[in-house]
């Protein structure tokens, strides 16, 4: 079973969707019991940086993302959350990556935030290559700088990590559940791992 967890997330009901496409099963809970016991999690994330973290403190879901063992899922903010700390608003997150998240600054046409389809390059093996250099959706105004933990790299006003994997943690930038058959293949790489 998936947990996907519940919390002041924008973009729960579109991952959920996704599973569903998919057909796979799938609880959305924020019972720390229920994640602990899932077989992988996704932890998805539209929104702000500090309140989303005071959310998981006061609900102690920091202690329990923090200690999972078996293959955890950040999307967007969620994959900015697993990192150390986030520009924005001066906020500690959860210290998996061991990163500073950061403030796009605007460049000529690019504007902040970033919104709409870029490619990514794979850095290493665990999203199916036939990704590789395709095209997904994206929503943010923060980054995590290429670093030894990055999988795919996109460029937008600069290099960028569009994922990432550490341990048993991986991590998104992008949304796969908005990237159509191409978001389907990602999560599926995620799926397949044990």
């Amino acid at each position: 079973m998936i947990a996907v967890i519940k919390y002041n997330a924008g973009n729960i009901r579109s991952v959920a969707f996704a599973l569903e496409r998919l057909s796979i099963e799938f609880t959305v809970t924020d019972h720390p019991e229920e994640i602990q016991k899932a077989d992988k999690v996704i932890f998805p994330g539209v929104g702000e940086a500090s309140s989303t973290m005071k959310y998981l403190q006061d609900n102690k879901l920091d202690r329990v993302i923090k200690e999972l063992k078996q293959p955890v899922l950040g999307i967007c903010l969620g994959m900015q959350l697993l990192c150390s700390f986030s520009e924005e608003n001066n906020t500690t997150c959860l210290g998996i990556f061991d990163q500073h998240v950061k403030l796009f600054k605007p460049v000529k046409k690019e504007k902040v935030p970033h919104m709409g389809w870029n490619s990514l390059t794979l850095t290493n093996g665990w999203i199916d290559i036939d990704v590789n250099e395709q095209y997904v959706y994206f929503v943010h105004s923060y980054y995590v700088p290429v670093n030894t933990n990055t999988s795919a790299i996109t460029e937008y006003i600069l290099p960028f990590s569009s994922a990432m994997k550490k341990d048993n943690f991986y991590a998104v930038q992008f949304h796969p559940e908005k990237s159509s058959t191409i978001g389907e293949k990602v999560l599926q790489s995620f799926l397949n791992k044990s």
